[in-house]
């Protein structure tokens, strides 16, 4: 079982910056997959950032150039560096984990999610 806290959001002004946390209860953090996922009010969650357990990333293309995910496997933690922010990227942000099994699907971990408020 993998429990998922995160922190950080807040209100910004556009063009400003945060940094999401999110720290993860689990002996197994190390082999797991990561995301950061966005949900705004009346849309669908989509991925904004992901970080496989080999370091490697992916961004959606609205992330790319502006956030920057990335893991501290000592502090079972994953971030999300968030720049240049834009009203656009107002939701709540939710960090997934997805853990491997043999022959068989992820089990896949979500976060309560963390609201970001970007507004002058």
């Amino acid at each position: 079982q993998v429990q998922l806290v995160e922190s950080g959001g807040g209100l910004v002004q556009p063009g400003g910056s945060l940094r999401l946390s999110c720290s993860a209860s689990t002996n197994i953090f190390s082999i797991l997959a990561l995301g950061w996922y966005r949900q705004a009010p009346g849309k669908q969650r989509e991925l904004v950032a992901t970080i496989a357990n080999t370091g490697n990333t992916d961004y959606a293309d609205s992330a790319k150039g502006r956030f920057t995910i990335s893991r501290d496997n000592a502090k079972n933690t994953v971030y999300l560096q968030m720049n240049n922010l834009e009203p656009e990227d107002t939701a709540v942000y939710h960090c997934n984990a997805r853990e491997p099994r043999i022959g068989a699907p992820w089990n896949d971990y979500w976060g309560q999610g963390t609201q970001v408020t970007v507004s002058s």
